[in-house]
């Protein structure tokens, strides 16, 4: 680097490094690659261009300063070399309405369809998320697939040059954020749960819950002769079979559906507004046959046996917090042997659900050219806490003592599968009014180190439809992963892609899409916009989105 502030002999920094030196001296106007060289770049600083030049050295560039180095040698993961950084931006991907293919199996609204993705294509956006429904898929007779809706979507985005992320829901729809439809699991598997009650998820007073099939009975042959790993398995050879002329080039990316809104978690916290309201402690989800099996051999196998008849009895209920409770209040029996014996039991199991679909997609998907991705839930509240509770419920062994994020990525890390997480557009500031210790910050970044440590990519979503410029920065700011220190306010390698939720009506009002249009460039370009580039791009936003707003809008009732 040279200039004002720098000198011929100052050390040869990286790009990230040389950008935050910047900053530090308020000088920062634009950065760019030089023509030139593929390994020179080009700065502007108050009015004056400067260059700098990597000088063929591939290694991580050389700081003097003494801190940063210690810094590099304490997480050595999460500082990357200019090679390894993605200088592009982030992809935003655009998620689809849930129901644009129906019941049938027909693709919604064909002419509004096509103009949408028209717009989101001027708009910048990578690709688009496409929720593929087993309850539609495999209808009615198990082992036969309708994919129609589905080739025509997904044909209709390669039209436009736009991505897919195939998002395959072994799960219903209906009653979560972002649900607006009703898609129920397949009619034969409703008709296998009426006869074996013990096939849904079941709660400490015997309440069922049908969202998705209990982890517990995976490996069994329960759904006429397959187990539910065979079951999944094979629509996933299904699915790459009939859609092998997209795979790697239109759809890059499968996302795994691991459990309730495709996540891998238990249902505690459910749908119904009767049992659970928002910010609840939620109950543990493992009562029916299976669970019980599993816990009481475990209990058995060290000598417990009396700490295998069920699970806690002081957990309280759904809409009860931790401190009213035994179980999950500071210092509770959380933390005593037979606390962290059944949360282990209880947290081991969903691992090993993940693990099960994971390897079973890692080989049939193995060759196609599209990664894998899972998703983990962004349970918030009470994260702040000792206990962790609504986490616990959920399947997460994550407390003040136990890093429960670690196991899931190293988990995802052997199968080649990139960790997808929710809440990158939440602050903590605006949880504190629910006094529920909110933290989505403070779960992002700790889901960040995991899976930096694991070594394994990670992608993001918001968990709420929003386009005021406060998330929208905020999800910029989570995206190039800005972790903070004692030391620097570091940048580290950015996530691997995002998707938005979700395309709607809203979407395309003139302000929303003006927004949406700026953000998605500023994703690209991978910094924020200074005045004179946002007054460009709304200009520019405005002139491409002017003949497509109003007829892409007629998309949203479909969904």
């Amino acid at each position: 680097c040279s200039g004002s502030n720098f000198s011929a002999s100052s050390p040869v920094f990286s790009l990230d490094q040389c950008r935050r030196k910047v900053h530090k001296f308020g000088l920062f106007s634009d950065l760019w690659p030089d023509n030139r060289s593929s390994r020179a770049y080009c700065m502007s600083t108050e009015g004056n261009d400067y260059c700098m030049s990597t000088e063929g050295n591939e290694s991580v560039f050389h700081e003097t300063d003494p801190k940063m180095l210690y810094y590099e040698k304490q997480y050595p993961t999460l500082v990357s070399p200019l090679r390894d950084c993605r200088l592009g931006g982030v992809p935003v991907f655009v998620m689809l309405p849930l129901n644009i293919v129906n019941m049938n199996g027909q693709l919604m609204k064909r002419k509004a369809m096509n103009v949408s993705l028209m717009a989101l294509k001027s708009a910048g956006v990578e690709g688009v998320m496409v929720n593929v429904w087993w309850g539609v898929v495999e209808k009615d007779v198990p082992g036969r697939y309708n994919w129609t809706g589905y080739l025509e979507i997904v044909e209709m985005a390669r039209r436009h040059s736009l991505k897919v992320q195939a998002v395959l829901s072994f799960h219903q729809c209906g009653g979560h954020s972002g649900d607006s439809c009703w898609i129920p699991l397949p009619a034969w598997v409703s008709e296998e749960i009426a006869k074996n009650p013990d096939l849904a998820y079941t709660d400490r007073e015997g309440r069922r819950n049908s969202e998705c099939i209990s982890l517990g009975c995976d490996t069994l042959p329960v759904l006429k002769g397959r187990s539910p790993i065979q079951v999944y398995s094979d629509l996933m050879r299904s699915f790459r079979d009939a859609f092998k002329g997209f795979l790697g080039q239109t759809i890059t990316e499968v996302q795994l559906g691991m459990g309730p809104g495709g996540e891998l978690r238990y249902p505690s916290y459910a749908a119904n507004a009767l049992t659970w309201q928002s910010l609840g402690i939620g109950e543990f989800q493992c009562y029916d046959k299976y669970m019980s099996a599993s816990l009481k051999a475990c209990a058995e196998e060290i000598g417990k046996g009396e700490w295998g008849v069920g699970g806690p009895r002081d957990t309280g209920g759904y809409k009860q917090w931790p401190e009213e409770t035994g179980f999950f209040k500071t210092n509770g029996s959380w933390n005593t042997p037979y606390g962290r014996f059944f949360l282990k039991w209880y947290s081991s199991m969903l691992l090993m659900h993940g693990e099960r679909i994971s390897a079973a997609a890692e080989t049939i998907f193995r060759g196609t050219g599209s990664k894998l991705s899972g998703k983990v839930g962004g349970i918030h509240w009470h994260y702040g806490t000792e206990s962790h509770s609504a986490e616990l419920t959920a399947g997460y062994f994550n407390t003040s003592m136990n890093d429960g994020y670690l196991p899931i990525a190293q988990m995802f890390g052997r199968h080649g599968v990139t960790l997808s997480c929710t809440c990158f557009e939440m602050l903590d500031a605006e949880q504190k009014p629910f006094n529920a210790n909110c933290s989505p910050e403070g779960l992002l970044r700790q889901v960040t180190f995991a899976a930096r440590k694991s070594h394994v990519p990670l992608s993001g979503e918001n968990s709420i439809t929003r386009f005021d410029e406060k998330s929208q920065n905020q999800i910029i700011k989570n995206s190039w992963l800005c972790l903070d220190d004692s030391l620097y306010k570091e940048e580290y390698e950015p996530i691997c892609s995002f998707s938005f939720l979700r395309m709607s009506e809203q979407l395309f009002r003139k302000d929303n899409w003006n927004r949406f249009v700026r953000f998605v460039r500023q994703m690209a370009d991978g910094r924020t916009f200074h005045p004179w580039e946002a007054r460009r791009r709304r200009a520019e936003s405005r002139f491409q989105a002017q003949a497509l707003m109003v007829e892409a809008g007629a998309a949203t009732s479909c969904q």
